[in-house]
């Protein structure tokens, strides 16, 4: 791995397959990459930080678009290995009146991540690895690999930011609040939505009394995103700011925004930004990508979020 790497991303590389029209009527599928890390990954990548992404693909003919794609986004896939398992997909539909989502996640090559993957003396050299619910849902190597490279990060100094990314499409609320409970205490910034996560988790709706539950468990940076008001809740040091949203009248597509938010977040943050401050920076990012189609391909680039702050 290049020495020059900051931040490490945990997760599964999916293939997107999307219609531009609904599923019964289309006839073309555009090929594309995805899911919740990868998404974050690339925003980093677009802003300028230095990323490692460590997963693991199958040994198929989308193994090979997967890798060139992450590398021309500049990201840097040292750590992935290739296995026998199949790829995972989603395939995703918009029309003006809805949007289609169906996912193929059985037996993909990421569920044979494991702790042997992440190496000590790699974890040592970063500044921040970041991982969600969904990689440590994947199998019961997979959340060995995101509680053991935490709690090494804990021990050595490095940053570990966690999003429990809650969706019930694959996820139970009652595993997922379990997963993250069992990394609580190696967590450094939690990203939670309120409504899913909060909400759904914790039955808590009061942005008090989880930020004070966060704290109270060691977790050092909360930021906690509020669809109801419209904006981010950052907690930290005992104080809470609040962000609103970026230009919502503009808004078209707001797939992955919160991936993106996130690493809009932590490129602020591992650049010198105080929490507040990187909350602002991430809220332009993230707005920014939702005026245009596709979770990956709107997210922007540096100069032009530079321009908007």
């Amino acid at each position: 791995m290049d020495q020059k790497i900051d931040i490490a991303i945990i997760g599964e590389c999916l293939i997107e397959l999307s219609a531009n029209g609904s599923l019964a009527d289309t006839s073309t599928l555009n090929k594309f990459f995805g899911g919740d890390t990868v998404t974050t990954a690339v925003a980093l990548a677009r802003l300028g930080g230095n990323v490692t992404y460590l997963t693991k693909v199958g040994n198929d003919g989308f193994s090979e678009f997967i890798l060139s794609s992450l590398q021309k986004e500049n990201i840097d896939t040292s750590l992935i290995k290739t296995n026998d398992e199949q790829n995972g997909m989603y395939i995703v539909s918009h029309t003006l009146e809805n949007k289609e989502v169906l996912y193929y996640k059985r037996k993909t090559a990421a569920t044979k991540l494991s702790i042997e993957d992440f190496s000590e003396d790699t974890i040592k050299k970063l500044k921040l690895i970041y991982s969600t619910g969904v990689v440590q849902s994947l199998s019961a190597s997979s959340r060995e690999l995101v509680r053991e490279s935490f709690r090494i990060a804990k021990e050595n100094d490095v940053l570990t930011a966690y999003d429990p990314n809650y969706t019930s499409c694959f996820m139970n609320s009652s595993d997922t609040k379990e997963l993250f409970e069992e990394i609580i205490e190696y967590t450094d910034i939690i990203f939670l939505s309120l409504k899913n996560d909060a909400v759904r988790l914790y039955e808590v709706e009061s942005v008090d009394k989880i930020m004070n539950y966060m704290w109270d468990k060691g977790v050092k940076i909360v930021v906690i995103k509020s669809h109801i008001d419209n904006g981010y809740y950052t907690g930290y040091n005992g104080d809470i700011s609040f962000t609103d949203f970026y230009n919502t009248q503009k808004a078209i597509d707001t797939t992955a925004s919160g991936d993106v938010f996130n690493g809009g977040f932590l490129y602020a943050l591992t650049n010198g930004y105080a929490p507040s401050e990187a909350a602002k920076f991430a809220s332009v990012v993230s707005g920014l990508q939702t005026q245009n189609y596709g979770a990956i391909q709107a997210i922007p680039y540096k100069e032009t979020v530079m321009e908007k702050i």
